[in-house]
């Protein structure tokens, strides 16, 4: 796979259709991935001394795969057509690939901190070089002080750790115990987590993703939702391989601050005018879901949050995707001027609808599957959040409806032209979205786990009674 990636990194000659040539090896990557990831044998392999892939690592590493094609395929309008640099533009996508393929695989903590932090900078270039406004500058300032300034002290804690025990390793830190004062236990934890916590991003710390989107080209917006934000999740579920956080008063602070800034950041949905932004703060709600569910320290809450992370991954990266459609058709993201789709292009409206009722967790997509595994994970980590979770999800179904109900109900403004329907790549990208995120729940694996969350909730229940 990284074969693969180093081929489409490669300069390209001006006679050669870099392009297509780039898109063609992340396809045959992609093709390779799926099939390790479906391949028991091949999924939990040690390939290097710092490199190894397991069940952990492999949809994520499959995702990214996804991802990429379909951010070239969803730039053809905005980069391909009007010739906007486009060798510059699909480098840029293949070296973010392989930097985030690196992040994925590595199991040495260094290069898992570089490649980490390096993610940052394709994205930063991405953002000021195809942006839609002056203001991306700004944006890119602040997804630069946030995730950086978090993620130092990350650095200077695993060099200490390096250098106690002679190794950078993940698999040999993690079979080994830390014995520390609980005070100094607590310090390491927050250390740990801040910088995953950002990226996540958790409420609190999440300000510098709204900019980011508004102003980001949308295989920007695309490569942030989709990929960028799972780097925090994975970050946290790799942590706790080092660092016992179930028995920290840090753990339940962070498991009721998700969960509080999910319903937060639901009621801030409501006021959001601009299509980008309010997509950009459902994703902070989705994401303090996952959060929840990765502070319950179970394996079940584990399960949920890495379904969370392909299922949301998929999801907003085809809700950014259709918000740009709309701006090209109406060159504005306002939700008062982008009205009466359903009337002009009902096809645009189809998808629409799917992708908020995939967004508010609606069968047979994998958001639901791991919102069952949530609920029992939640209650029985503590019951009186439990009404948290649930006000949670049904304000991100009321969010979800507003968004869909205010872009294709209602007249449309007289004063903008006619729209063309969308085109048949534009169609490809859209189901290419819809069908992971629907097929995936039937995957063996997720509907075993779903099954014997079922059969022991219902154990617990009754001996709970």
């Amino acid at each position: 796979m990284l074969f693969m990636n180093m081929l489409a990194i490669l300069p390209s000659s001006k006679q050669l259709n870099f392009w297509y040539l780039r898109l063609w090896f992340l396809s045959m990557g992609c093709f390779f991935s799926i099939f390790m990831l479906y391949s028991p044998m091949l999924s939990h392999t040690q390939i290097s001394q710092n490199m190894w892939i397991d069940g952990l690592s492999m949809p994520l590493i499959t995702l990214t795969w996804w991802i990429s094609i379909l951010m070239l395929i969803a730039s053809q309008t905005s980069v391909l057509n009007t010739n906007n640099k486009v060798n510059y533009f699909s480098f840029l996508i293949s070296l973010l690939n392989l930097i985030l393929l690196i992040v994925f695989m590595s199991s040495n903590l260094i290069w898992f901190y570089f490649s980490f932090e390096a993610s940052l900078i394709p994205t930063l270039i991405l953002i000021l070089g195809w942006g839609y406004q002056p203001e991306r500058l700004q944006a890119g300032i602040y997804m630069m002080l946030y995730t950086v300034t978090a993620s130092l002290p990350l650095l200077i804690l695993i060099l200490f750790w390096s250098s106690t025990w002679g190794s950078n390793s993940l698999i040999l830190m993690a079979n080994t115990s830390f014995n520390y004062t609980p005070w100094l236990k607590e310090i390491l934890i927050v250390i740990t987590l801040a910088a995953f916590l950002v990226k996540l991003p958790m409420f609190t710390v999440h300000l510098w993703l709204p900019k980011a989107h508004v102003e980001a080209p949308v295989a920007g917006s695309m490569i942030l939702a989709g990929i960028l934000l799972k780097l925090g999740g994975y970050g946290l579920l790799r942590m706790f391989q080092l660092v016992q956080i179930n028995t920290s008063f840090i753990n339940s602070f962070l498991f009721s601050l998700g969960l509080w800034g999910g319903v937060i950041t639901s009621f801030i949905c409501f006021r959001q005018t601009d299509l980008k932004s309010l997509i950009a703060y459902s994703s902070v709600g989705h994401m303090s879901i996952m959060l929840a569910g990765v502070f319950s320290a179970s394996s079940f809450g584990f399960q949920a949050g890495l379904s969370m992370m392909v299922a949301h991954g998929l999801c907003s990266s085809a809700l950014f995707s259709l918000a740009n459609y709309s701006y090209e058709k109406v060159h504005s993201r306002s939700l008062y001027i982008c009205k009466g789709m359903l009337m002009i292009i009902p096809s645009i409206s189809m998808w629409w609808f799917i992708f908020c009722v995939i967004n508010m967790a609606a069968p047979p997509s994998i958001n639901l599957l791991s919102e069952i595994l949530l609920f029992p994970v939640v209650f029985f980590k503590s019951p009186w959040v439990l009404t948290t979770m649930m006000i949670m999800t049904f304000f991100g179904a009321v969010y979800n409806l507003f968004l869909y109900t205010s872009t294709q109900h209602g007249g449309s403004p007289s004063f903008l032209y006619s729209y063309n329907s969308i085109k048949p790549s534009q169609n490809l990208l859209l189901i290419a979205h819809a069908i992971p995120v629907n097929i995936l729940i039937l995957k063996p694996e997720l509907v075993c786990n779903w099954l014997i969350c079922l059969v022991s909730l219902k154990q617990n229940i009754s001996v709970w009674i």
